[in-house]
C-alpha cells in the first residue's frame, strides 16, 4: 500500500518549471509580442522620420517646380514636412509596431469622422470664447477684416495657405505625439508591470511634457507658456484616450490653431501668422490673462478654455460610447484584440 501511494504521488507531481532563459536579443526584442521593444520602436520611428525628411528635402531642392504653387512659402514647407511625417508614422505602425492603422485609431469610418467634426467644432468654439471674453473686457480691438498679404489676391485664395498649414500641423503633431510617442510609451510601461490604464496616464503626462518642451524654443516662450502647452497636450490626449480614435484630437488641433491665428488674428504659439486673417486685431490687457506675445495659449484665458474643452470632450465620449473610460486597448500588446470603442 505504501509503495502504491508513493507511485501515485510520483505520477501526479507537477513537472518542474523550466528556468527563464535570457538571450542577447532580450533587451531589444520582445519574443512574446514578436516585435522590437517600445524604446527601440520609438527610435526606429525617429530614424524613419529622419530618412524620409532628408528625401523630401532633396526633392524640394532639386525639383522645385513640383512645389511651384501660389501657396505661401510657409505652407509649401509645411507640406514638404507633412509627407514624410505621415509616411513614417504609417510605416512605423505597420513594420515596427506590427499593428493595423485601425488598431491605433486611424480607421477612417463614420465614427472617426464624427469625432473629427466634433473636435473641429470644439476648437473653433473655444477660441471664439477667448476672443469674445477679451473683447468684452476691452483687451482686444479690431483693426480690420479680411486682410491678406496681397490686396490683388482674393481673400478665399489667400486663406488656402493657412488652412493647408494648420491641417498639416494638426495631423503631423498628433501622429507624432499621440499616435506614436504616447502609445508606444504606454506599451513600454505596460511591459514594466503597469496596468494598461495607469500606463496610458503615465505616457500621457510624459509625452505632453515633451510636447510643451518642443514649443519652448518658439518666439516669446516662457515657463508659463511651456506648462500651458504641456496641458494642451493633455487636453489633446484626452479625446484619444476616451474614444480610442485620433479623429477628435486631430480636428481640435487643426481648428484651435486656425481660429487662433487666421480667424481672430492672435499669435499661434508665439508665431504671428502673416497670411490671410479674417479679423486683424490690436491686443492689450494683462499678459498673464491674454498670453501676451505668445498668444492665448500662454494666458489664463487659454487655460480656462482648456478646462472647458476637457469637460466637453468627456461629455462627448460619454455620449458616443455610453461610458467614461480610458480605452485600455491603446496600450495592449500586439496580437491582443482591440476593445470596442
Amino acid at each position: 500500500m505504501a509503495e502504491d501511494a508513493a507511485e501515485g504521488a510520483t505520477a501526479t507531481a507537477p513537472a518542474p518549471v523550466p528556468k527563464a532563459t535570457w538571450s542577447l536579443a532580450a533587451p531589444f526584442w520582445n519574443s512574446q509580442e514578436r516585435r522590437l521593444r517600445a524604446l527601440w520602436r520609438i527610435l526606429g520611428y525617429v530614424a524613419l522620420l529622419v530618412v524620409l525628411f532628408w528625401a523630401s528635402n532633396m526633392i524640394g531642392r532639386y525639383a522645385p517646380a513640383l512645389f511651384d504653387t501660389t501657396l505661401s512659402r510657409l505652407a509649401r514647407r509645411t507640406i514638404l514636412s507633412a509627407i514624410p511625417t505621415v509616411a513614417s508614422a504609417v510605416l512605423a505602425v505597420r513594420l515596427l509596431d506590427r499593428l493595423t492603422l485601425a488598431r491605433v485609431g486611424l480607421r477612417l469610418d463614420r465614427d472617426w469622422w464624427l469625432d473629427c467634426a466634433f473636435g473641429m467644432g470644439l476648437g473653433g468654439l473655444l477660441m471664439s470664447g477667448i476672443f469674445a471674453a477679451e473683447q468684452a473686457l476691452g483687451w482686444v480691438a479690431m483693426t480690420g477684416v479680411l486682410e491678406r498679404p496681397d490686396p490683388q489676391q482674393s481673400f478665399r485664395l489667400a486663406f488656402v495657405s493657412p488652412l493647408i498649414l494648420f491641417l498639416c500641423v494638426g495631423i503631423d503633431e498628433e501622429l507624432v505625439f499621440r499616435g506614436m510617442l504616447m502609445r508606444n510609451m504606454a506599451a513600454g510601461f505596460t511591459a514594466r508591470r503597469f496596468g494598461p490604464q495607469a500606463a496610458l496616464l503615465a505616457a500621457t503626462l510624459l509625452s505632453s511634457l515633451l510636447f510643451g518642451l518642443v514649443h519652448r524654443t518658439n518666439p516669446g516662450a516662457t515657463t508659463t507658456s511651456t506648462v500651458n502647452i504641456a496641458l494642451a497636450g493633455v487636453l489633446l490626449s484626452e479625446g484619444y484616450l476616451l474614444t480610442g480614435r485620433m479623429g477628435l484630437p486631430i480636428g481640435l488641433h487643426i481648428t484651435w490653431n486656425l481660429f487662433q491665428g487666421n480667424v481672430y488674428g492672435f499669435p499661434v504659439s508665439g508665431v504671428r501668422v502673416l497670411d490671410a486673417r479674417m479679423i486683424a486685431i490690436e491686443q492689450h490687457g494683462p499678459a498673464a490673462w491674454t498670453g501676451g506675445a505668445f498668444g492665448p495659449e500662454a494666458g489664463l484665458l487659454g487655460l480656462i478654455a482648456m478646462l472647458v474643452g476637457a469637460a466637453l470632450i468627456a461629455g462627448w465620449a460619454r455620449l458616443r460610447t455610453g461610458r467614461l473610460a480610458i480605452q485600455a486597448s491603446l496600450a495592449e500588446p500586439a496580437g491582443t484584440p482591440a476593445l470596442a470603442a
